[in-house]
Order: structure tokens, then sequence, then C-alpha cells
């Protein structure tokens, strides 16, 4: 299982990778990149459960679905990244809180 979860992880980025040079939302894209392998490293070191990775991923889905909506005319408006960035933060909150509770330690 864990092998299969860190080719996945790799498989995404790679294919992340290529997208981040064309995308308009570069800061953006880095930054989901990053979230989603504090996850991944999470669940690898045992301080995330199942659940709660999946919980965390769920979010991630939800900002790629804002990140999408933003797109779909092409441009980013400033609000819609100051949206982007306000649902990125409250997440990266999450995965801290997540990663440092008392139960999965």
């Amino acid at each position: 299982m864990l092998r299969t979860m860190t080719i996945a992880a790799l498989v995404a980025l790679a294919t992340a990778a290529p997208a981040l040079a064309h995308s308009p939302t570069p800061g953006i894209d880095k930054r989901q990149v990053r979230q989603h392998e504090r996850i991944t490293q999470g669940v690898r070191s045992g301080k995330l459960t199942a659940f709660e990775a999946a919980r965390l991923r769920r979010g991630q889905a939800h900002i790629r679905v804002l990140e999408r909506r933003a797109r779909a005319d092409g441009i980013v408006t400033a609000s819609e990244r100051r949206r982007i960035a306000a649902a990125q933060a409250l997440q990266n909150r999450r995965i801290y809180l997540l990663k440092h509770n008392s139960l999965t330690h």
C-alpha cells in the first residue's frame, strides 16, 4: 500500500510539473503540490490516519474546483486569487492541526 501511495504521489508530481510552467496561477499550483506532499508525508510517518488524509484530500479537491472555476473564462481575477488563497490557508491550517494532534502520536 505504501508503495502504491508513493508511486501515485510521484505520478501526480510528474504530471503537475509541466502544467506549472504554463499555468496562469503558478503560485497556487505550487502550493497545492506542497500541501499534497505534506499530506502524503503525514500518512507515511503515521501522523495522519487514513480518515484524516481522506478528509484533507477532499479539501484539496475543493481548492482544485475553485481554481478550475476561476480559470474557466481564461482570466483569474484578483478576487478569485484571494478566495483561492484563503481556501489554501485554511487547508494549510487543517493539515498542520491534524498532523500535530495528540491522537495519532
